[in-house]
């Protein structure tokens, strides 16, 4: 299952190793073996999970798969 999220505190990306600061998006993604995972918005960009849409004249991060 994956879950877009708002860092309330300083969180370290599994994938790229960095700091997520508070009030920043992520991605918390568990895996079937009961592991989660937590992906920045660069890493979630890379693989694939998050992609840019026009809402209102305005391009927005969003982490829904697309239909």
């Amino acid at each position: 299952m994956r879950r877009g999220c708002i860092a309330v505190e300083q969180i370290q990306c599994d994938g790229c190793h960095r700091l997520i600061k508070p009030g920043k998006r992520y991605l918390v993604i568990n895996t079937e073996g009961g592991e989660r995972q937590r992906l920045c918005v660069d890493c979630c960009l890379s693989h694939g999970y998050a992609s840019y849409t026009n809402e209102e004249g305005q391009n927005t991060i969003t982490f829904l798969p697309k239909n």
